[in-house]
């Protein structure tokens, strides 16, 4: 049995494959023309990989990423896509959120494609503006719920979330007490009402919000709390919770956004962090990879078939692993181009 990372890139998709979880090789690297924000793994299928590409929507893979087809020709569907999410009970389903702002979901392996339009029957999404020249406004993240697929949130990028209850014929909008800057949504696996958020700090560093990189809701985002106040860091993308240990979570914070890293020798001052009681409290993990605080960790995953061993992927292309859940890194024998998101399989 081996394990494997696919890693979505500036430069398309990366298989690394391992034999012990320590020495890696190159497997394979294809979609070289793309920029892949986002690659899905069907759980029960470790061969099959989606790549969504900003620019030319969605693509599959049936063999750990060595040949690749597109799936749907000719229809509506995905362009630029931002975030691609598999539907946690239907491996066959999958959500795409793109730029600009909108959802789409397949219900055939993407093969075919619906575009979820009452989104824009909220009329704050077309107020959502996005400051940067090359970048328009879009969707970051897509969050299913494991225990009734019909309630999902919609994460905007500098636009708060989206969440609906009916599978998506009606949305409402979450922006009361949380960053505007929305990243990335997890659900506890045991109490769907508890949401955790890694967000940006835009509201922070305009000094307009009461927390910092990441929010907690126990009402299903009805209300926020910050987290992680024991730093001054304000930006987050990676959020995860242990596969077996629910309370055990971990996300990387960096100081000021990525404009300000290129700007300084420094770079991201960044590191992981660590919290074993929910939320509640947050430590930095120190080791290797605390070393490395140039460069931001953009991606975490967790061995599927060893959930104590775990991997953070900087966006450098560096990557590390941990046999311990954290307690101790190294850092892998192999370099992928920039990194955007990372799945961890087992074949």
């Amino acid at each position: 049995m081996a394990s494997i990372l696919y890693l979505g890139t500036d430069e398309g998709v990366v298989t690394l494959k391992s034999e012990d979880g320590r020495s890696w090789k190159l497997e394979n690297h294809s979609l070289k023309d793309w920029e892949v924000p986002e690659v899905a793994v069907a759980p029960s299928a470790p061969n099959k990989v989606f790549a969504g590409t900003r620019g030319d929507g969605v693509w599959l893979s049936e063999d750990f990423g060595a040949t690749w087809k597109k799936p749907c020709y000719g229809k509506r569907g995905p362009g630029k896509v931002r975030c691609l999410t598999i539907d946690p009970r239907d491996p066959d389903t999958l959500y795409a959120g793109t730029e600009p702002i909108d959802v789409f979901i397949s219900r055939d392996s993407a093969k075919s494609w619906e575009r979820l339009d009452s989104v824009w029957n909220i009329p704050w999404v077309r107020t959502v503006d996005y400051p940067v020249a090359v970048v328009e406004p879009h969707v970051r993240d897509i969050t299913v719920d494991p225990k009734d697929p019909k309630t999902m949130y919609v994460a905007l990028q500098v636009g708060y979330m989206l969440k609906t209850v009916d599978g998506g014929a009606n949305w409402e909008l979450l922006n009361r007490g949380l960053d505007a800057d929305v990243h990335t949504i997890v659900l506890h696996p045991e109490n769907a009402n508890k949401i955790f958020i890694a967000t940006g700090g835009h509201d922070a560093r305009k000094g307009v919000a009461k927390g910092r990189a990441l929010y907690s809701s126990d009402d299903g985002g009805k209300t926020w709390q910050p987290m992680a106040a024991e730093f001054r860091e304000e930006y987050s993308i990676p959020l995860a919770i242990h596969p077996k240990k629910f309370n055990v979570l971990y996300s990387a914070v960096a100081n000021g956004q990525p404009g300000q890293w290129r700007s300084r020798p420094s770079g991201a001052e960044a590191f992981v962090i660590q919290s074993t009681d929910g939320g509640n409290t947050w430590k930095k993990l120190e080791g290797e990879i605390s070393k490395a605080n140039k460069s931001f960790v953009e991606a975490i995953a967790f061995d599927p078939a060893n959930p104590d061993r775990m991997y953070a992927a900087q966006q450098s292309g560096d990557i590390f692993g941990s046999e311990d859940s954290g307690g101790s890194w190294f850092k892998l024998n192999v370099k992928a181009p920039h990194v955007s998101d990372m799945k961890a399989a087992h074949a």
